[in-house]
């Protein structure tokens, strides 16, 4: 069953602290698919979700590289698959080799790679709200319930 929250991002700063708490709450294996239009906050997200993680330097959407590693003591994966043109393209970027890892995968623009990703535990849409922002967020699985329990516990909303 679906659990559905909606937050407040009343800036970005609350963006990246969404972020932060799912990355502290967030398991091995874990997948967080990111919906929003361009600017609507998704690599600010993943940008507080890697730094709960240690990450300290710059976080940029691998909107030209599709998939940005990094090496936090386990595996993240943050693919942007804005420029995908095909959901079999993932296969010649090695994802089921990946997926071996049981990485974390931080997924924008999903819909690409429709049928060729894993399934979501939390799905994350961003969306404009005035001159804040709105999170969407639906828990899948049990995995998801925990995410959306930690962001809840945060208190990002405004």
């Amino acid at each position: 069953m679906t659990e559905q929250r909606t937050l407040q991002l009343a800036d970005e700063a609350a963006t990246e602290g969404l972020g932060a708490a799912l990355g502290r709450a967030c398991h091995f294996g874990c997948q967080i698919h990111l919906h929003g239009q361009l600017g609507a906050g998704k690599t600010t997200l993943v940008r507080g979700f890697l730094r709960a993680l240690g990450h300290a330097g710059a976080v940029r959407s691998p909107t030209y590289t599709l998939i940005e590693p990094y090496d936090l003591g386990r595996p993240v994966y943050h693919l942007d698959l804005y420029r995908l043109s095909d959901p079999e393209e993932l296969e010649y970027l090695g994802l089921r080799d990946l997926q071996q890892e049981q990485p974390i995968l931080l997924v924008e623009w999903p819909d690409r790679g429709a049928g060729a990703l894993p399934a979501p535990d939390l799905v994350i849409e961003l969306v404009y709200a005035g001159r804040s922002r709105e999170a969407r967020l639906a828990a899948h699985t049990e995995e998801g319930r925990v995410l959306l329990a930690a962001a809840l516990a945060a208190g990002v909303t405004s």
